[in-house]
């Protein structure tokens, strides 16, 4: 079994996805069910003509509402319908329908999550992951392995055992087949695609960690009965050209571990170096999947823009699914009061993508997400006609509770057609650049902020548009420990009502106006002038602007 240029079989999705999270509950008759695009759909999602993708992977769905839409999707060409159905909630009649219809319907354990679905079909579809290995290079270990699930699957084979890779922070990043030998440790980090807290702090407590960031080659972990542990190897995942001296010095970099859990045989001899082989190759997999960006992220950072040059849409839009026309939305996100060019929230960009795309993709099964260093961007084909800006709070919020991370939101909306959408995307940046404190906004409701914000920043970048009287104003305060330009700055912002400015500063009415008076004449200007006082409040933007 292989993934083609078309997709990958539904045999080598249920092969990585393991028994343990998904099993097929009905098989179609005839050809082998092929997988070339998965999306998440709530039940608000299921009316949407087409907008299941090749695998629709149901969320909150009841079982009654899965058997009526797919009832419902009888009636539509073939093309036009899901190929394959991954659900929690089943029942004899959706079992029934789906046999009718010829969809596949795959059962998927109550307690994994919906994004474990997600990211394993996404990963094969993009890497490859079933590829054989063959040629002069079919004997050398790992030889053909170009992404991480392949990379678990060959290793599995060669060592005989159940492989799981993750992150540096335990997270599940792929995983070989289980053939029904996983002990409780391996089906829980499966299942929660994270190794379950109590089982880290016992490994942490037994020192495996520390062994791991401090020792070269794999560390073994005994098993035992008492926990229902099998015997374990493990190895660090170290980036390429950190050493072991160097890591004994005090780097300890990782990029995460290599497991391998023994199944019902006890694992092959050399199980240890080919591990070790193993982590290097899941080191150069993850630097290079953290540094290059996907060929779908490509496509759709040339779609908004991105990238410069000029963009072929209609070829973009046939490589992505995407309709060319109807009215879509781009929507920015970037952190509240975060610097333009920092992103220094608790989560990493990338981590606050993932969440945001699942978000999308449940609310709008086309959508798209890409990133920048600072800011997220999501592309809605076809929106709705009420609801989206609810919706994107509500997302806010929860993204806010889960990560601690502010977030807030800029929106272009409607978008007449996909060659509109740079535009659009640039649009949002424009409101994204200047401090705002609304949760979600639009150009046309900030218009005020982003002008001023922008006519600041064209003051700014030009010396010859700089007043020096400003600054005249600022060194007469420093020489005599005076408030002259805070004094003003207040009358202005008041528009010159004295006994309201002279209130907020805390002064008597006549010491304002004799400051007012006396900064008239260090300014040689007149705040009675209307073009005196509009230079002024420029200069005093530009300069609060630049900090």
């Amino acid at each position: 079994m292989s993934t083609s240029a078309g997709g990958v079989s539904l045999a080598l999705l249920l092969q990585a996805l393991g028994a343990t999270v998904a099993t097929v509950v009905v098989q179609p008759a005839g050809a082998e069910v092929t997988i070339g695009s998965v999306v998440l759909l709530e039940e608000a999602d299921l009316g949407a003509p087409g907008a299941s993708g090749d695998l629709g992977v149901l969320i909150g769905v009841s079982a009654a509402a899965a058997e009526a839409w797919l009832v419902r999707l009888a009636s539509l060409d073939a093309t036009a319908r899901p190929r394959a159905v991954a659900t929690k909630h089943l029942s004899s009649d959706l079992h029934a329908a789906a046999a009718r219809v010829g969809v596949a319907l795959i059962a998927v354990h109550p307690q994994a999550r919906a994004e474990l679905v997600l990211a394993t079909v996404r990963s094969l579809l993009e890497g490859g992951a079933g590829q054989a290995v063959t040629g002069d290079r079919a004997d050398e270990p790992l030889a053909g392995e170009n992404d991480l699930y392949g990379l678990a699957q060959t290793l599995a084979a060669l060592t005989g055992g159940l492989v799981s890779i993750e992150d540096e922070r335990s997270q599940l990043l792929a995983y070989s087949a289980t053939d029904g030998a996983a002990d409780e440790l391996r089906m829980l980090s499966i299942l929660g695609r994270a190794g379950p807290a109590d089982y880290l702090r016992r490994l942490r407590d037994r020192g495996v960690f520390d062994r791991l960031r401090t020792e070269p080659g794999a560390v073994e972990v005994p098993a035992d009965d008492q926990l229902g542990w099998r015997r374990r190897l493990v190895v660090d995942i170290r980036p390429l050209g950190i050493s072991d001296a160097g890591r004994r010095a005090g780097d300890r970099a990782s990029l995460g571990t290599i497991w391998i859990q023994e199944g019902r045989q006890p694992l092959d001899q050399d199980a240890g170096s080919v591990l070790e082989g193993a982590a290097a190759i899941a080191a150069r997999l993850i630097e290079r999947a953290r540094s290059a960006p996907t060929q779908e992220a490509l496509q759709i950072q040339r779609l908004l823009g991105l990238r410069g040059g000029s963009v072929d849409v209609p070829s973009l839009a046939a490589a992505l699914s995407l309709p060319s026309s109807g009215p879509a939305a781009m929507i920015g996100l970037a952190q509240r009061g975060a610097a333009a060019a920092t992103w220094p929230g608790p989560v990493p960009i990338t981590d606050l993508a993932a969440a945001v795309r699942l978000h999308a993709s449940a609310y709008a099964p086309e959508s798209l997400v890409a990133t920048t260093d600072v800011r997220i961007y999501v592309l809605i084909p076809r929106i709705r006609a009420t609801g989206l800006p609810r919706w994107i709070a509500g997302m806010l919020d929860r993204l806010a509770r889960r990560t601690g991370t502010d977030l807030r939101a800029a929106v272009a909306a409607p978008v007449a057609a996909l060659a509109d959408i740079g535009a659009a995307r640039a649009e949002v940046d424009r409101v994204l650049d200047r401090p705002g404190a609304v949760l979600v906004t639009t150009l046309a409701e900030s218009r005020t902020s982003v002008l001023l914000g922008e006519i600041a920043d064209l003051v700014a970048g030009h010396d010859q548009l700089r007043d020096p009287r400003l600054q005249a104003l600022i060194e007469d305060d420093r020489a005599r420990g005076g408030a002259l330009l805070p004094s003003v700055e207040e009358y202005l912002d008041r528009f010159g009502d004295v006994r309201a400015a002279a209130a907020a500063l805390h002064i008597h009415p006549n010491t304002l106006r004799y400051r007012v008076r006396r900064a008239e004449q260090v300014l040689d200007m007149q705040l009675s002038n209307p073009d005196d006082r509009l230079l002024l409040q420029l200069q005093i933007l530009r300069r609060r602007r630049s900090g």
